[in-house]
């Protein structure tokens, strides 16, 4: 099993069940220059806004047939980014994050996985990329009004310029900037993917929020992440979409069985390599592994993720997108492996 919240295809804790708003319409005379400016402009306030401003809010994430409800709290003190992410539905999960270190808190095994998370492309901060960098793939569109969790809104929508990723539509705060509600449409515009506040408090948050709800967990065990940047020697991909690049390559130890061992129990593990690719906005990660375990190639589709899983050589490939199916495809078949 691969660990949780390296990538923002593996952790989307979010969001949620609201019906369809209509988007006001583009007004006929706006200038398409300055419109894609202040596109633009929000794009990076809506990123900015993620990172520097203290808020608090539970938000829903809806996949497909799949609902999750989690809580989100995020605190700026001084140099520090802090932040706390509840899941409230199934298995009560925390996850901690102080900078670019996230601290896993399990209750059932009573363990604390500490791991350095690379990214932080998550809900609300969901943007990577240069705003200008997207206008090269996506159309860009501001459109006043909307309105969400009680808030009154812009709606930045970002419409793709090929059929090899999806379409985004984005509500973000008036004042503050900061990103309420996220769509993921595909090419006939229907929505395949949401994630939304209910309800979101900006400004005046306690630092104290961000600390553990578990109370005492002095002597749970603690699991440090063997996770580093590194070359996953010998792979290369060759047909990722236009736009998308490699922005991180990574590998780490897992247990041979998958999931959170108990404390003090002796496990085998083995080498995961990941390769991760973007355009800014979406995500492909690419994760080898010795294929010594029995398992049989496919595909599947969750949402807006897709996922391929193929045998390749002695090894086991994992193909993992917020992409549409062709894009995957045309990825998973253009992995190569060179030995020196």
């Amino acid at each position: 099993m691969i660990p949780m919240l390296q990538t923002k295809l593996w952790l989307k804790f979010v969001v949620v069940c609201f019906s369809l708003s209509v988007l006001p319409a583009i007004a006929d005379n706006a200038d398409p220059l300055v419109e894609k400016r202040e596109a633009q402009a929000w794009l990076k306030k809506i990123q900015m806004a993620a990172q520097k401003l203290n808020y608090s809010g539970t938000f829903v994430f809806q996949q497909a047939n799949q609902v999750r409800t989690s809580r989100i709290t995020h605190v700026v003190d001084g140099k520090n980014e802090l932040e706390k992410l509840e899941i409230l539905d199934g298995k009560p999960r925390e996850y901690l994050r102080k900078n670019d270190v996230v601290s896993t808190y399990i209750l059932e095994s009573r363990t604390i996985l500490v791991e350095k998370s690379f990214t932080q492309e998550f809900f609300p901060a969901m943007l990577a990329a240069n705003a200008a960098d997207l206008t090269e793939h996506y159309d860009l569109h501001k459109l006043d009004g909307g309105r969400s969790a009680g808030y009154d809104c812009l709606v930045i929508t970002l419409e793709p310029k090929d059929n090899l990723r999806y379409g985004y539509r984005l509500w973000a705060e008036k004042n503050s900037g900061l990103l309420l509600r996220a769509q993921t449409v595909n090419e006939n515009h229907q929505v395949v993917e949401q994630i939304a506040f209910a309800q979101v408090s900006i400004g005046g948050i306690d630092k104290n929020a961000v600390r553990s709800s578990f109370g005492n967990t002095a002597l749970w065990h603690v699991e440090i992440s063997s996770i580093s940047e590194a070359a996953v020697l010998g792979w290369s991909v060759t047909a990722v979409p236009p736009g998308f690049k490699k922005i991180h390559e990574f590998k780490r130890m897992v247990a041979d069985f998958g999931g959170v061992p108990a404390p003090g129990a002796t496990v085998t593990q083995h080498e995961l390599g990941q390769m991760v690719f973007s355009d800014g906005l979406a995500a492909i990660s690419v994760f080898v592994e010795p294929g010594s375990q029995s398992r049989t190639d496919g595909s599947m589709q969750q949402g807006a993720m897709n996922i391929v899983g193929k045998r390749q050589g002695d090894y086991w490939l994992t193909i993992v997108g917020e992409v549409p199916a062709a894009a995957i495809r045309s990825v998973a078949n253009s992995i190569e492996f060179k030995s020196k």
